[in-house]
């Protein structure tokens, strides 16, 4: 199969009218999603398996007698997401392993690929939800009782797409049957637009978390409540967002607030309260510890954490020189990869090149030509591993 076809199935799946996708968890693209990889792996006469959390794993070769090299990513979106991220991952693991068959390459050992579920976190707030419940970073119990914008917690959005929530938890088979990992995924930023190549090796994941922030008023009218009598949360969030910028300049970290939630939300009614997420991401952690004491009278609710993460050095040599050389990046956004290296999977990554240096957003891009690279890349490095 081409990259254009294969690509060209998954286009249209949560796409808006603006290029955006809109793919959260357990929702009717997802199972689209869903249905996509089960059909490519079965065209391809993979076994697939589903773990605990809900991810996906297609087979080729059988790791339960001998723990196999796994690719792939995932298949969600943020809100107004671009194309490429995860997406771009799983169909170039697939297409990777074509190429292997017609090489004729017989592996000595398992090859999978995964479709990670909720890596985003975008429905219920926990980045890389699949990894972090099969590693047992994520309690089960807390994650069935996440809930949507709309209320809806996890346990019966999984009821709703045919699953028992009572069925998440550590899956150390699943994890078994990792001998390791390599995920390959679009750059979301400029460093191989600035070195030239189309193609990189990931070094290291910078530490970075999410917080919840709980600012209180005093809901009142509008059109009748003086301005010196107003307790308006309002004007506490846009000082916590200028101090959230300032502690990031001062520590040398990145940190956003980048989702609200605005009680009562009427156009004509003063909040009672707003509720604001702030991530925070930096390439040491006491950069992101020294942005978290700068905010500690705002009381921040951790609701994620992950530490700096090396990916193995072993491994990345190895891809180094499967490509001939190539760069290595660090990258300040999180990955499924991230959380496999923490539970001590040994772990690699591979960057494609993004002409806009944009994510998250619909100008997120890849020309076909660094795609095909990235496929190559890919399969060379796996080549190399399965021998």
């Amino acid at each position: 199969m081409s990259f254009a076809s294969t690509w060209a199935d998954l286009a249209p799946v949560g796409r808006a009218d603006d290029g955006g996708y809109r793919r959260f968890a357990w929702t009717a693209e997802d199972h689209t999603l869903r249905e996509w990889f089960a059909g490519e792996a079965s065209s391809r006469g993979l076994d697939l398996v589903t773990d605990r959390a809900g991810n996906q794993w297609a087979w080729w070769g059988d790791p339960d007698e001998t723990p196999g090299i796994v690719t792939g990513s995932h298949l969600d979106s943020v809100p107004g997401g671009g194309a490429f991220d995860g997406p771009l991952g799983v169909v170039s693991a697939f297409l990777a392993l074509d190429a292997l068959r017609e090489r004729g390459v017989t592996p000595t050992r398992p090859l999978g690929i995964a479709n990670f579920v909720d890596e985003e976190g975008a429905r219920f707030g926990v980045a890389c939800a699949g990894s972090r419940l099969i590693t047992g970073v994520l309690d089960a119990d807390r994650a069935r009782g996440l809930r949507d914008a709309d209320g809806v917690s996890m346990a019966d959005a999984l009821r709703a797409a045919g699953r028992d929530p009572e069925d998440l938890g550590p899956d150390d088979g699943a994890l078994r049957r990792i001998a390791s990992f390599v995920e390959l995924h679009v750059e979301q930023g400029r460093g191989l637009v600035h070195s030239g190549n189309a193609v990189g090796v990931g070094r290291m994941i910078w530490p970075h978390g999410r917080w919840r922030v709980e600012l209180r008023g005093e809901a009142n009218h509008a059109g009748t409540t003086p301005l010196a009598d107003r307790r308006d949360p309002m004007l506490d969030l846009a000082a916590f967002i200028a101090h959230v910028r300032n502690a990031a300049a001062e520590a040398g970290a990145l940190a956003t607030v980048g989702k609200l939630r605005v009680d009562p939300n009427g156009v004509n009614a003063i909040p009672s309260q707003v509720t604001a997420w702030l991530d925070v991401r930096a390439e040491s952690e006491s950069a992101v510890h020294a942005v978290l004491a700068a905010l500690a009278g705002y009381a921040p609710a951790q609701e994620s954490w992950t530490p700096v993460t090396v990916l193995d050095a072993d491994l990345a040599d190895t891809v180094v020189d499967a490509l001939g050389g190539s760069p290595r990046l660090s990258t300040g956004a999180g990955h499924d990869a991230g959380i496999l290296a923490a539970a001590g999977i040994p772990t690699a990554m591979l960057f494609v090149r993004n002409p806009s240096g944009i994510s998250h957003a619909p100008a997120e891009d890849a020309d076909e030509a660094d795609c095909l690279a990235g496929v190559d890349a890919l399969a060379a490095t796996l080549e190399r591993l399965l021998a």
